[in-house]
């Protein structure tokens, strides 16, 4: 077992050398090959600065992942608890007969106020 696993060893590191070789071997083909005109940059250049950039990007979206979520979560829990309001004033309103016209005013608020937080939530169209 162990005779195995030294050989499986020994293969990832050949193929490890054999890609750092193939690297080697392709940056200076392209050097050779392609010489640095005016005004264009080398391929191996670009090639190392989008897998920075792919790098930066990854880290950027495990960062804000998290907030993403928890925007997602705080939308709805407005949403429910903006429906509920609403629920709350119609059976008001049936119980006493009574019908409350929230001024136009006191909507567009609203509405602003949460507009100036997220995009408009769904829940807030049917009002």
């Amino acid at each position: 077992m162990e005779e195995e696993v030294d050989k499986l060893e020994l293969m990832f590191q050949k193929a490890d050398s054999d890609l750092d070789y193939i690297q080697y071997r392709l940056e200076y083909e392209i050097k050779t090959n392609h010489p640095d005109s005016a005004g264009e940059k080398n391929p191996v250049t670009l090639l190392q600065e989008l897998s920075a950039i792919k790098s930066r990007y990854q880290t950027l979206q495990a960062r804000f992942k998290p907030i993403a979520d928890e925007q997602k979560e705080i939308k709805s829990c407005i949403c429910a608890t903006f429906n509920k309001t609403m629920t709350m004033i119609q059976e008001l309103q049936k119980q006493t007969d009574l019908e409350v016209m929230l001024s136009i005013d006191m909507l567009d608020t609203v509405r602003w106020l949460f507009l100036s937080i997220y995009v408009l939530p769904s829940c807030l169209t049917e009002y």
